[in-house]
């Protein structure tokens, strides 16, 4: 079974459909499907849910799909970073639904072993627990929470096999493992597509099984929050090196 397509056009090709939900991988803005949002945006589909760590940028990442209104609601658990979601949000064109960080996480990895839901003690107490079950074990209160079964998944890796194996860089791997894991199907873009047996069993995050279509392209990468120290003095050398910082 070829799982390669030559294009994010191409690998959403017969997936997409209005009012559905898609859940998308990436942390802040690294590890983001660039390449298949940007797809999602040309494909003019609409009414979309999305779960996703948080919602990209202004004009950026899953902002772009703010900026032409095609999603209804997000499921989130940080959307700080951006203005246009904020203020859709607040004029009530944007549904929200907050989820702790590590709910969030779980409720797309439970799905993707088939577990319907989980109990939690994160959120007990709090606006998080409204309206959900509670239930009491050893003296302790938890909430139930379901788990997000996503018509698609939307993901990016750094490398994988043409079956799908697939390996996520660093900060990527946070949430692109669980998104992919819950979708019916799993739309995975990549940096660079390799030959069957050339990644080490053992590196792998992701097994093949859970990825249905593939994508090569090149991404942008951009940078959400530079963070950078003065440069030292060059007169000053660390101990012991005689070289200059």
């Amino acid at each position: 079974m070829n799982k390669v397509y030559g294009s994010a056009k191409e690998a959403l090709d017969g997936l997409l459909f209005d009012g559905m939900l898609i859940a998308a991988g990436g942390f802040g803005l690294c590890g983001i499907p660039e390449l298949l949002i940007d797809a999602l945006v040309e494909s003019k589909v609409k009414d979309i849910t999305i779960a996703s760590n948080n919602c990209g940028v202004d004009g950026f990442g899953l902002g772009k799909l703010l900026d032409t209104k095609q999603i209804k609601k997000m499921m989130s658990s940080y959307v700080g970073e951006n203005a246009e979601f904020m203020r859709q949000y607040l004029s009530g064109e944007l549904e929200l639904e907050f989820n702790p960080q590590g709910t969030l996480a779980e409720r797309m990895r439970a799905a993707g072993h088939g577990i319907p839901g989980f109990y939690t003690k994160t959120g007990v107490g709090t606006v998080i627990a409204e309206g959900k079950e509670h239930k009491d074990f050893n003296g302790e209160t938890y909430i139930l929470e379901e788990g997000i079964f996503a018509d698609v998944s939307i993901v990016k890796a750094w490398k994988a096999d043409e079956t799908g194996n697939a390996i996520f860089r660093k900060t990527a791997r946070n949430f692109n493992p669980p998104a992919a894991m819950c979708g019916k199907t799993c739309v995975m873009e990549v940096e660079e597509i390799v030959p069957v047996g050339s990644l080490d069993p053992d590196c792998i995050h992701l097994p093949g099984i859970y990825v249905h279509r593939l994508v090569q392209g090149e991404h942008e990468k951009r940078i959400e929050q530079r963070t950078v120290r003065p440069r030292s003095d060059k007169s000053k050398t660390p101990a012991g090196t005689g070289e200059e910082v």
